[in-house]
């Protein structure tokens, strides 16, 4: 299976050219769950040729404008262009109102199911699962409720070794019980260990998105060891103060979340509209964490 993930949206709340506001599309397989959906996020989909037809899955982690308000532009194109296929928002509890109330004075009914799951903000839950992945949210530290999603693989099995299996006459009726991991003992005792009949598998890819927040100890343990993390880098550490005042993340600080993770990848977005170059912002999180990437919009990263 092959998993990507595309950035629609880079940038804070005021878009600048060549820099939306935040959106990005996690693509697994035949299907995408799209993340936040920042003011423009249609447009970005037709410029970097995304299909709203394969979105399945949309998350929001908050109500701030620059996180959802493409959203009704995004469902009512699905609309007219005659969608029928249900979607599933996963998102504040306010947000159904909001949506419910743009229908009502627009005189809209949509020609898809639309299913809201409201989510909760103070404890680490599971959402979904979906084609071998469970998405799960967990709490961040902003003005507003606001959280986190981790998407994990489940552990994926290993491939039975046809030959070693008919070398050791392993019966057919045992090939499941080997496959999920047990030995083999054959008619006369002898224990064949499982890695010996079993080929082990590709690893299995987890991607923890943390949205606007303050940098807290409490997210370490929630997205300790993830392959991928994204963390919003907003400010310069020279804008601590401001930082802290709007309970956004420096760069600096994304940079040591990510080392006291042990995360392997960081990616950092969210900029600022007063930083017209990140390269500051990525050499600032390089001084605690050497794998770092600077989100820009039409950014793709293969995760498999």
């Amino acid at each position: 299976m092959s998993i990507e993930l595309h950035i629609l949206g880079s940038g804070s709340a005021t878009p600048i050219p060549g820099r939306n506001p935040t959106a990005q599309l996690l693509k697994l397989d035949q299907l995408d769950v799209l993340i936040d959906c920042g003011e423009g996020t249609q447009i970005q989909m037709i410029r970097f040729k995304q299909k709203p037809s394969r979105i399945k899955i949309i998350l929001i982690s908050h109500l701030h404008g620059d996180h959802y308000l493409g959203l009704m532009g995004l469902l009512s194109s699905m609309h007219l262009m005659g969608r029928r296929e249900a979607i599933h928002i996963y998102g504040p509890p306010p947000l159904q109102e909001i949506l419910e109330f743009q229908f009502k004075v627009s005189e809209t009914v949509l020609r898809f199911p639309l299913h809201f799951h409201p989510t909760q903000d103070k404890e680490f839950a599971h959402l979904t699962e979906i084609l071998g992945f469970d998405i799960f949210s967990f709490p961040l530290s902003h003005r507003i409720p606001t959280i986190g999603f981790l998407v994990k693989e489940k552990p994926r099995r290993g491939h039975l070794i046809t030959d070693l299996l008919k070398q050791y006459e392993v019966p057919i009726e045992k090939y499941k019980e080997i496959k999920a991991g047990a030995d083999f003992v054959t008619l006369d005792g002898n224990i064949i260990p499982n890695q010996v009949l079993v080929k082990s598998s590709t690893p299995s890819i987890s991607y923890a998105y943390c949205s606007d927040t303050a940098p807290t100890k409490e997210v370490l343990n929630t997205i300790r060891n993830v392959d991928w993390l994204y963390h919003e880098a907003t400010f310069l550490h020279e804008l601590l103060d401001r930082a802290t005042e709007t309970f956004h993340t420096t760069a600096k600080q994304a940079g040591e979340i990510a080392r006291d993770a042990e995360v392997k990848n960081l990616i950092i977005g969210h900029f600022s509209s007063r930083y017209r170059d990140v390269r500051p912002l990525k050499l600032e999180a390089e001084m605690a964490f050497k794998n770092v990437t600077a989100a820009e919009d039409g950014m793709k990263f293969i995760f498999r």
